[in-house]
């Protein structure tokens, strides 16, 4: 269970007992002949289902040059087959009552729809044919191509916010490949070709390499001949290893600083480098969810109250932290000055409190308080059929099994004063931390990064952090 994907249910603390010892989506899993791994999660309240396939390939995967190539892929996984021309595919799936979409992360590359438990073969048909039969055209490669530049230009290059993040995600990785962001590097972008396209896709989409999740009105046995009927049928393929750089030991705090014209309410970042599930100090990963939730998650925790209530510098705070990365991950901290208190003033009082904590530690009652509203949280996950499929999904193609994700309330229930306290030592180091600061620009000052011309094509459906739709 992720803390982002979470944080709904954070009003029914109560619910801690019974969550610390219940399931959490009750899953039933089976796989295919040719590898692929099926998990289903039966919710009957609507006659609707989520459908879902999730490959172990994302950014990460990438080879130096070839930057934003998995994003790339998934925009031309739209444009057809032999028997679904381009721009079918979406258009059957509206016809028949649902919606679809598609995101690439560091670590995998997943499409959806959400349609009617009906309707489920249509789209089962639909999304094993392009697993098997993509094809691919220069005539479409090459306005899309355009498309994905749009995309960067529109959602990172024209937008200071999203331009800071890039840059401190470049300085915080040094070796790692989550050094290059998701959408890619636009000299590398300019430079794809087709064959990058068509080998990419050959390399990583083959069947035991996907997952499948179907959440809603089904059942393992119902699910089990479709999948069989249109997956069961594509060969599997050796897959190459998938490797994430170990980072080097930090030994020094970076800043980043952008002005920008554009920048209308300043912002104060911060980033450390911290271990994930799978990389750095793994038995951290729980101690540091309850943490971020102490620090930074809603108006309870201290540095709303600190910073916002009490010392009024501060229109918003915020702590997150997301493990389920195969490499390392990253522990942030963001804030938004009141009008008229200078930057100092604010990165002061922040680091105050981060100095703080990391001295002097944390109480039983914010322990127990934070796990109360991280063990809620999976009340309102277990009532979406969406969610379900996107937490199973998530954990499945980042290395973790589903008896580990079921585990998550109890293993949040077993974290300790003295774990979460050691975490913020280990983690919430100087050395380890990367600072952007986002102002506007001085009087006479233009934008720190020349905006590139407006190449022709449409925009796609936005993106969200480390997460590129």
């Amino acid at each position: 269970m992720r803390h982002h994907l979470l944080a709904l249910g954070l009003m029914f603390g109560a619910l801690l007992a019974p969550a610390a010892s219940a399931q959490v989506f009750n899953p039933e899993t089976f796989t295919l002949k040719n590898g692929m791994q099926v998990v289903v999660i039966p919710n009957h309240r609507v006659p609707v289902v989520s459908h879902m396939v999730w490959y172990k390939v994302g950014s990460g995967d990438e080879a130096p040059g070839k930057t934003g190539l998995a994003h790339m892929l998934e925009h031309m996984m739209f444009k057809g087959t032999k028997t679904v021309p381009a721009g079918q595919f979406s258009r059957i799936v509206a016809i028949n009552g649902g919606r679809d979409n598609a995101f690439t992360t560091t670590d995998y590359t997943a499409f959806y729809q959400n349609v009617a438990a009906d309707k489920l073969g249509i789209v089962m048909k639909l999304e094993a044919d392009r697993m098997a039969n993509l094809s691919l055209r220069d005539r479409d490669f090459q306005p899309e191509r355009q498309v994905v530049l749009e995309e960067r230009r529109m959602r990172v290059e024209n937008d200071p916010e999203s331009l800071l993040d890039e840059q401190m995600e470049a300085a915080l990785y040094l070796t790692s490949s989550y050094h290059h962001p998701v959408i890619g590097w636009r000299s590398d972008i300019e430079h794809f070709t087709l064959k990058d396209v068509v080998d990419f896709h050959r390399r990583w989409y083959a069947p035991n390499n996907a997952i499948l999740v179907v959440s809603g009105d089904i059942t393992a046995a119902q699910l089990k001949p479709l999948a069989e009927k249109y997956y069961g049928g594509i060969p599997a393929r050796t897959i190459p290893a998938r490797y994430r750089a170990e980072e080097p030991p930090p030994v020094a705090a970076r800043t980043v600083e952008l002005r920008d014209p554009d920048v209308h309410e300043p912002a104060w970042n911060r980033l450390y480098l911290a271990p994930s599930y799978h990389q750095g100090e793994t038995r951290l990963a729980y101690p540091l969810q309850v943490l971020a939730e102490i620090l930074g998650d809603g108006a309870t925790s201290r540095l709303y109250k600190s910073l916002v209530v009490d010392q009024k510098v501060a229109a918003s705070a915020t702590a997150s932290y997301d493990p389920d990365v195969l490499g390392r991950t990253s522990f942030s901290f963001s804030a938004n000055p009141r009008p008229g208190v200078p930057m100092d003033k604010l990165q002061a009082a922040i680091v105050a409190q981060i100095q703080a904590v990391a001295a002097s530690g944390v109480t039983a009652q914010e322990v127990d308080r934070a796990k109360h509203r991280l063990q809620a949280s999976v009340a309102y996950a277990k009532d979406s059929y969406h969610t379900g499929a996107r937490v199973l999904g998530q954990a499945l193609a980042t290395g973790e099994t589903v008896a580990e994700e079921e585990a998550w309330p109890r293993r949040i229930a077993a974290v300790t004063v003295d774990q979460v306290t050691e975490a913020a030592r280990h983690v919430l180091r100087d050395e380890r931390s990367v600072t952007g600061i986002l102002l506007p620009a001085k009087p006479g000052e233009g934008t720190v990064q020349p905006k590139p011309p407006e190449p022709p094509g449409r925009l796609p459906p936005g993106m969200s952090g480390r997460e590129i739709r």
